[in-house]
């Protein structure tokens, strides 16, 4: 297996509906601009109140992916 060397970034991905969808489409969006994700951490969770009800999800992500090109000099 060839070695590889990671990139990570943070996003937020947010929804009104549940945690997993916020995930899901944090990871969309983000496959949309990223290539060769490979895998994702939550770091965060938060949401938002009203009337004592749930409306809004919001999940820290965090984004590994695998760098381009060769990792030899």
């Amino acid at each position: 297996m060839e070695p590889h060397v990671y990139k990570i970034v943070e996003i937020v991905g947010t929804s009104t509906v549940s945690i997993e969808d916020a995930i899901q489409r944090g990871i969309t969006r983000a496959s949309h601009t990223l290539r060769n994700i490979g895998w994702f951490e939550v770091a965060e969770t938060r949401g938002h109140v009203a009337d004592g009800k749930i409306t809004h999800f919001q999940v820290t992500l965090k984004i590994g992916f695998s760098l381009e090109g060769s990792t030899e000099s």
